[in-house]
C-alpha cells in the first residue's frame, strides 16, 4: 500500500530540515531563503513499531521489514499561491498527489532565519496555508460545477449526485470550512474523492518548536493560539533536535531523548500519527526468513489483508492461521501459541485486528 504525505508550509519554517531528519539524509536543500525547494524531494520513512523487534527476538529471522510512509518535501508557498503567486501552481499540483498533508508551523524565534512575513506568528501562517487551500478548492469546484450542471440536465444520475455535493461543498468552502471536516455518506465519500479537492485530505500540524520547548509542549495552548479544529493532530517537533538524533545510534538517540525529558522523538510521533489519520494498521508475518509489518486499512477482511502481499493470495484465499500479537509473545511464538489454543483459523469474513500475526493458505 503506497502512502504519501506532503510536507507543506510557508518558506523557511523548517520543512526541508524536517524532511532531512525524517529521511536521515541531506537531499533536501535547507537554505535561508524562500523557494529553496522547487522540485519536491521524496523519501521513504520506516514506520516505528517496537513490536517488530519483539517478534524478531522470538522468530530469529534473517531480516526485519517495517511498514513505510513516503514523505514529500513540497516547495513553500506564499499568499496568492492559489492564483499562481510564488511557486503556487507547482505547490498545489504536488499536494493533489498526496494522501495527507503535514502542515509545518514555525514556533521558534531565530533572528538568523528569515521569516517571509518578517515576524514569527504560527496563527497567521496557519491561516495563510488554510486560506490558499480553500481558495484553490473553490476554483476547482466552480470549474467542475460548470461541466457537472450540463451532465445533470441530461439526466445523468451520477452527475445529479455530484451536482448536489459540489453545491454543498461550495457553500461550506465559502464559509471557510475544510471539506475534510464535513460529514459524508459512503456513496458521497466515493464521489468526493473524484473531485480531488485539497481540503478533503487528512491534515496533521507540526509545531516546529525551540529545543527548550520540545519535551514540555502545551498542545492545548498551541491549538487555541492557531484556532485549529480538535480533530487535527498537533505534533511538536524540534527540527534541530531531530537532525541531531538522525546522526546517533538507536541506543544513543534514546539516551539523548531521556535527557531531554521525552519518551520518543517528534518524528516517531509524526510517522505514527500519519499512519493513524489515514485509518491504517499493521499485521505481521513472522518466520525464519523475515519478520515483516504489512500495511492495511482498518476494517479490512483477511483476504484483503492477504492481497497486500500478493493479489494471488487474495484471489485464491482459503484461510488464515491467526495469532494475536500478545498471544504470540506470551507463548513464545507460533508453536507455543498453538499448544495454548491461541492459534485461530479465520475465514473470508474475518476482520483483521491490528497486530495480528498471520499465515495465509491459498490456491490459484
Amino acid at each position: 500500500m503506497n502512502l504519501k504525505i506532503g510536507i507543506v508550509g510557508l518558506p523557511n519554517v523548517g520543512k526541508s530540515t524536517l524532511f532531512n531528519a525524517l529521511t536521515k539524509s541531506s537531499k533536501a536543500a535547507a537554505e535561508n531563503f524562500p523557494f529553496c525547494t522547487i522540485d519536491p524531494n521524496v523519501g521513504i520513512v520506516e514506520v516505528p513499531d517496537r513490536r517488530l523487534r519483539r517478534l524478531a527476538e522470538i522468530a530469529k529471522p534473517e531480516k526485519i521489514i517495517p511498514s513505510a510512509v513516503e514523505f514529500v518535501d513540497i516547495a513553500g508557498l506564499v499568499r496568492g499561491a492559489s492564483k499562481g503567486e510564488g511557486l503556487g501552481n507547482q505547490f498545489l499540483s504536488h499536494i493533489r498527489e498526496c494522501n495527507a498533508i503535514c502542515h509545518v508551523l514555525r514556533a521558534f524565534q531565530d533572528d538568523g532565519v528569515h521569516h517571509v512575513d518578517g515576524v514569527v506568528d504560527p496563527a497567521s501562517d496557519f491561516e495563510v496555508i488554510r486560506t490558499e487551500l480553500i481558495l484553490a478548492d473553490l476554483q476547482s469546484v466552480e470549474k467542475q460545477l460548470t461541466n457537472t450542471e450540463k451532465k445533470a440536465k441530461s439526466g445523468d444520475k451520477e452527475a445529479k449526485l455530484d451536482l448536489s455535493l459540489l453545491l454543498r461543498i461550495k457553500s461550506e468552502l465559502e464559509q471557510e470550512h475544510l471539506v475534510q471536516s464535513l460529514g459524508f455518506t459512503d456513496e458521497e465519500t466515493i464521489a468526493v474523492k473524484r473531485f480531488q479537492l485539497l481540503t478533503a485530505k487528512k491534515f496533521l500540524i507540526v509545531a516546529n518548536v525551540a529545543e527548550s520547548e520540545f519535551a514540555h509542549f502545551d498542545e492545548a495552548a498551541f491549538r487555541n493560539k492557531i484556532n485549529s479544529a480538535p480533530g487535527i493532530p498537533i505534533i511538536p517537533v524540534c527540527a534541530k533536535i531531530e537532525a541531531e538524533l538522525a546522526m546517533l545510534s538507536e541506543d544513543e538517540a534514546q539516551e539523548f531523548l531521556l535527557e531531554l525529558g521525552a519518551n520518543q522523538s517528534g518524528l516517531e510521533n509524526l510517522v505514527q500519527k500519519s499512519f493513524d489519520i489515514l485509518g491504517l494498521q499493521s499485521y505481521f508475518t513472522a518466520g525464519p526468513k523475515e519478520v515483516r509489518a504489512w500495511t492495511m486499512r482498518r476494517g479490512a477482511t483477511a483476504p484483503e489483508a492477504a492481497g497486500e502481499i500478493h493479489t494471488d493470495f487474495q484471489r485464491g484465499f482459503i484461510k488464515a492461521d491467526t495469532i494475536a500479537y500478545e498471544d504470540f509473545v506470551t507463548h513464545n511464538g507460533e508453536h507455543g501459541a498453538k499448544e495454548a489454543g491461541k492459534l485461530r483459523i479465520e475465514g473470508k469474513e474475518y476482520i483483521v485486528q491490528d497486530g495480528d500475526v498471520m499465515h495465509f493458505k491459498f490456491n490459484v
